[in-house]
């Protein structure tokens, strides 16, 4: 089961964008990378499509997993994860907070 995941919230601990959050929008556990919206942008050359014109764009480029820590769901800060079991689901919970991240 992945720490990090879809949708999560997250919180960038180092780098240029250190301490900004956001959302994953998605993750990649071959390479441990994750892609969170309005985080780590850069500028890309476009070429002229059918469906988009050219020109220079901003997107999200990846950032690494250990770069990223997921908001704690009470107070927003970075925590840890860990997992626990309720009857018979596994669910990750904050080590900070020990709130339930999961739903």
């Amino acid at each position: 089961m992945q720490k990090i995941r879809k949708g999560d919230k997250v919180v960038v601990l180092t780098g240029k964008d250190k301490g900004r959050t956001g959302e994953v929008i998605q993750v990649m556990p071959k390479e441990d990378r994750a892609v969170v919206k309005g985080v780590n942008m850069v500028k890309r050359h476009q070429r002229q499509t059918q469906t988009q014109e050219a020109g220079i764009i901003n997107k999200e480029a990846s950032i690494h997993l250990s770069n990223l820590a997921i908001a704690d769901p009470k107070d927003g800060k970075p925590t840890r994860v860990g997992f626990k079991i309720e009857g018979d689901k596994k669910v990750r919970v904050a080590k900070r907070s020990g709130v339930s991240i999961d739903g």
